[in-house]
């Protein structure tokens, strides 16, 4: 058993099931709750698939990373980051290049903890408890602007965090703030969860998250690919995660994650 103590913030109600700490059990991690565990086996019951499309998304997120390692980024911003699992931002980004600078954002307890330390020591990296959703406050956070300089290309990532923003938020000028913030020649990630391939079980999905405090709004490939507007989207576009970029022998991908990756570009956009 993992310390809670060494973990768990004060004040934190264990009994509130949250999206970072289900991705986390579907991931086969220890940084859950029982009541997020009975969250993730009601989404497991209706949709069997879960835990692959979690592992999909985030291997999506590594291939992502090294690609925007290979066009040049060295710096980072991931919104919504989560609970650190294997294969973070940093430890991708860091591997290939030392120098990375990276700045995780997420507004949960638990996932800014950790990642507080995790990220002890590392001088290129910090966390910011924030809400992605409030680009404002995010961009001048005192340790946003010291790690990251947005005069030069970034590497912005937004994995896996919209289909837990109603439309009444906008997440189109949500991105498009952002996208303003960014000097040209930076690359933007982003997944999203549909219920394009298999409605009846995303339904599910909806249901079992719908009394957590991440309730999830799922969108169709036309409402996902409209997030891109203003950059141009790289080959090979907006696809499912296990066919973006994919490595040798990836058969029968399974469905249920749009991904993409954009870059802005010289004229503004």
């Amino acid at each position: 058993m993992i310390d809670e103590s060494a973990w768990v913030p004060d004040g934190v109600n264990q009994g509130l099931p949250s999206a970072a700490r289900v991705y986390d059990f579907l991931l086969g991690g220890a940084h859950n709750f029982a009541s997020d565990r009975m969250v993730g086996e009601k989404v497991l019951a209706v949709q069997p698939n879960g835990r692959q499309i979690a592992a999909s998304n985030r291997a999506f997120m590594g291939r992502a990373v090294r690609y925007m390692i290979g066009e040049g980024i060295t710096q980072f911003l991931d919104l919504g980051s989560g609970i650190p699992t294997v294969g973070n931002v940093h430890e991708v980004a860091q591997k290939a290049n030392p120098g990375s600078r990276v700045v995780y954002v997420d507004y949960d307890e638990i996932a800014v903890s950790h990642s507080q330390l995790m990220l002890a020591g590392n001088d290129n990296a910090t966390v910011v408890r924030g809400d992605f959703c409030e680009p404002g406050e995010v961009l001048e956070t005192p340790e946003v602007r010291r790690l990251l300089d947005f005069s030069q290309p970034i590497g912005l990532l937004m994995v896996a965090v919209f289909h837990f923003v109603a439309d009444e938020r906008d997440p189109a000028a949500i991105v498009a703030r952002y996208r303003d913030a960014l000097a040209p020649g930076s690359l933007f990630a982003l997944s999203h969860l549909t219920a394009d391939h298999a409605p009846e079980q995303m339904a599910g999905v909806v249901e079992a998250m719908k009394n957590s405090r991440d309730p999830m709004y799922f969108r169709s490939y036309d409402q996902i690919a409209a997030l891109f507007e203003g950059f141009d989207v790289v080959e090979p576009g907006v696809v499912s995660a296990p066919l973006w970029r994919p490595g040798a022998g990836i058969q029968e991908p399974v469905e249920g994650v749009y991904a993409g990756v954009a870059r802005k570009g010289s004229a503004g956009r």
